[in-house]
């Protein structure tokens, strides 16, 4: 029996569901699949990712899923200098996906759209974003992280990024005064977003939180081959990533010294697919391995003694203290990687400071503990069938 049809445009393919924000677009994906006809356009910026295309056919009627260059990209959005435009905005633009957008939306006489990530609001105009019932996860305030990333900086960079900050808030502003609902990852996210439109908007802000997959992230999973890997502490993360790059850079500058000082044969993983040059040059430099793209994060959890989550810039919920407080594992983390997660549990340790930091991971190096009231918090707060069960209901509001 035909379901009515819903256009699901997403900026980043939505599967597999390895990172932050695949992990949220996948499980939206398959909530929403359940009660809709779904046609889907995404980008695909990892070749990787491309095996993975067909596991999609079983949430969707039809799909369009276009490479995208990260050079090309970047080149393309150096053309906000002349147009006066956020830089994300030309990073995406793209013809293909505007024509196949344009044709099924008429074709198909879709009047239900969801967009996930601002930027793919650009592919549909004025009318069609007011007329429309549309849907945007804006997942995180972006723009405020370039106000965190130029924070950093000096001289030009510091002017690109302040620019990107700025152009970028307008037009989230502006999407989100056109459209029927704007959705953020945590009600602290969705509450930091109001202060930039006007309060007669606010009433179309909300924030749906993020689960975790519980009967995949396990302590007790089936492991295929058991792992020698002697695992103390334990980052997990895209390693491309600015914030993930960020945060073990400074952990293993400032914290993890400290830690050695005490606990010399201590081992530090760091757990995650595309890792910089910059990550890449820590592998091997007193205790610390850089593994790369991995086909389970689970074996290398598991084997841990404690999490760590040390990022100094984020937005949102961070799913990677989500998955180790499944796993039963004990997480420090600081006040930026924490927020949105109110955890009411004993083996979840928040601190700024590097002294302090090192004092409470090496407390759990000494004595090890099995974080068993994180994974029943998780269980009676944050499983992915009870966080988006709302989510229909927002094309049903209008």
């Amino acid at each position: 029996m035909r379901k009515e049809p819903l256009l699901f445009v997403c900026h980043r393919i939505p599967f597999p569901p390895n990172k932050g924000d695949k992990i949220r677009s996948f499980n939206m994906l398959k909530a929403l699949s359940e009660k809709y006809d779904v046609f889907l356009a995404s980008f695909v910026d990892d070749p990787y990712d491309w095996k993975f295309a067909g596991k999609l056919d079983q949430y969707c009627q039809d799909k369009l899923l276009l490479g995208q260059n990260k050079t090309v990209s970047k080149l393309k959005g150096t053309s906000a200098f002349l147009t006066g435009k956020a830089i994300s905005l030309p990073y995406y633009d793209n013809g293909k996906m505007q024509s196949w957008i344009d044709k099924t939306l008429v074709t198909q006489q879709i009047k239900n759209v969801f967009v996930y990530s601002s930027v793919m609001a650009q592919f549909f105009n004025q009318k069609q974003l007011s007329e429309l019932n549309v849907v945007v996860d804006f997942v995180d305030v972006d723009s405020d992280k370039w106000r965190q990333y130029a924070a950093g900086k000096s001289g030009l960079a510091k002017w690109v990024y302040s620019r990107e900050h700025v152009k970028l808030a307008e037009f989230e502003s502006y999407v989100a005064k056109q459209v029927n609902s704007s959705i953020f990852v945590s009600p602290q996210e969705a509450e930091l977003f109001k202060k930039q439109i006007p309060q007669n908007y606010h009433g179309k802000v909300t924030g749906i939180l993020n689960g975790v997959d519980t009967a995949f992230f396990d302590p007790q999973f089936e492991q295929e081959e058991e792992s020698t890997d002697a695992v103390d502490v334990v980052f997990t993360g895209a390693m491309d990533y600015w914030a993930n790059i960020d945060a073990v850079i400074w952990f293993s500058k400032f914290v993890w010294p400290l830690i050695l000082a005490q606990k010399p044969s201590s081992t530090f993983y760091i757990v995650g697919g595309n890792p910089s040059d910059e990550v890449k040059a820590l592998n091997g430099k007193k205790g610390v391995t850089v593994t790369g793209r991995v086909k389970d994060v689970r074996p290398f959890i598991r084997a841990s003694k404690v999490a760590v989550a040390p990022l100094q810039i984020a937005r949102g919920i961070q799913n990677k203290v989500l998955e180790a407080m499944s796993m039963e594992k004990p997480v420090v983390a600081t006040s930026m990687a924490i927020e949105g997660i109110e955890a009411d549990t004993s083996n979840v340790l928040v601190t700024d400071d590097p002294n302090d930091y090192a004092d409470k991971v090496l407390a759990l190096l000494t004595n090890s503990v099995v974080a068993k009231d994180n994974r029943t918090w998780i269980m009676a707060n944050l499983q992915w069938q009870s966080t988006l069960k709302a989510l229909p209901d927002f094309f049903e509001s209008r």
